[in-house]
């Protein structure tokens, strides 16, 4: 079903399907949220947008929220359509309105949202007339955007609530070692194509498996096929080619060659942070989106839905990620840009202001 969920109007279309399975969930999720602050100190609420009752915890507590998104999704412009939606052409009128369809996908958490104010918190209900973006007594919620500015600039008709911070990453794992196999390999010879779909297993992983051993092959290419907990499974590889379970990104990618993967907000701003070209070939969701903003910028090539996806197109696609005189330069720029960048620290800076502020 994940896989249907490429384009708003396929989210939609599964959100629906799903509903009767997702509701029951976002119930234990919205008590989980308010057993998490009882007999804690809370000043302030930060939440991701699928933690819808957060806004509603904040009114009972009488502290400030802030929505974290990793995702350009919640907040409309004119500059670009919502993710998901073939509307590049289209106007700047229509990219606006395009974002209407975030709103009326949570109509999925009106119940669950409401059910919960009233019969654990004791609010009244949450008034129509405030939507994802305000609290219920109409306030804009701050939303702070886990994303690089090098990858998507931020908006100049966003409301000044709205800010690209850049990205969050986390710092190295001091404690964390590479297994002798694969320090031995990375060492053996020449830096290695990284190919990783990260949960994304997808209909037919043997399928993906197969095409990724082939296209490194006929290309004569080192490389590193990660599994992780749903993703590729390999077996009888040649000597030239490695699986792992995992690696830390941060580690990882300044060693290798280039990267291929999924899409996912994290693996795509840790592979342009790390300067590498990267090809991206999305199952779902906002996926496409990445892969989309990485090969405008020119750092990598045009992406490939996986259900899509050839032996020839990812041949042609580690080919040009490896062979093409310009794709390389134009990401080591991107992530020496994306390196000098705070993006924690101009959270925390926001963060600090707007709670200043609310006392």
């Amino acid at each position: 079903a994940l896989e249907d969920t490429l384009g708003i109007f396929g989210t939609l279309k599964t959100m629906v399907r799903l509903t009767k399975r997702i509701i029951p969930v976002m119930d234990r999720m919205f008590r989980d949220c308010w057993e998490a602050v009882q007999g804690r100190p809370c000043d302030l609420i930060i939440y991701h947008p699928k933690a819808a009752a957060s806004v509603s915890i904040a009114e009972k507590l009488s502290v400030p929220v802030i929505m974290a998104p990793l995702q350009p999704m919640m907040v409309p412009t004119s500059e670009f359509p919502l993710m998901g939606m073939p509307l590049s052409a289209a106007g700047k009128r229509v990219n606006r309105w395009s974002y209407e369809l975030t709103r009326l996908s949570y109509f999925v958490y009106a119940r669950p949202v409401n059910r919960f104010r009233k019969e654990v918190l004791g609010l009244d209900h949450f008034s129509g007339k405030s939507g994802i973006l305000f609290n219920a007594d109409r306030k804009p919620i701050p939303v702070l955007h886990g994303i690089s500015p090098a990858l998507v600039p931020q908006p100049e008709d966003w409301p000044p609530t709205a800010h690209i911070c850049g990205n969050w990453f986390l710092g190295p794992d001091p404690g964390w070692q590479p297994p002798a196999e694969l320090a031995g390999f990375l060492d053996s010879g020449k830096p290695p194509v990284y190919i990783g779909f990260g949960s994304m297993a997808g209909r037919r992983p043997e399928r993906i498996t197969r095409i990724v051993i082939d296209a490194l092959m006929r290309l004569n290419l080192r490389g590193i096929i990660a599994t992780g907990w749903g993703g590729l499974s390999a077996a009888d590889l040649p000597d030239t080619i490695m699986k792992i379970d995992h690696a830390p990104h941060d580690w990882l990618f300044d060693r290798v060659r280039a990267v291929v993967h999924h899409g996912g907000a994290g693996t795509t701003a840790a592979g342009l942070r790390a300067g590498k070209p990267s090809f991206i070939c999305p199952f779902m969701g906002d996926q496409p989106f990445w892969g989309d903003r990485v090969y405008r910028l020119g750092a990598g090539p045009r992406p490939v839905l996986q259900k899509k996806m050839t032996l020839p197109a990812m041949t042609a696609g580690i080919e040009m990620l490896t062979r093409d005189a310009a794709i390389q330069p134009r990401a080591e720029t991107l992530g020496s840009r994306i390196r000098t960048e705070d993006g924690v620290g101009q959270a925390v800076r926001i963060i600090e202001e707007y709670a200043g502020s609310w006392m």
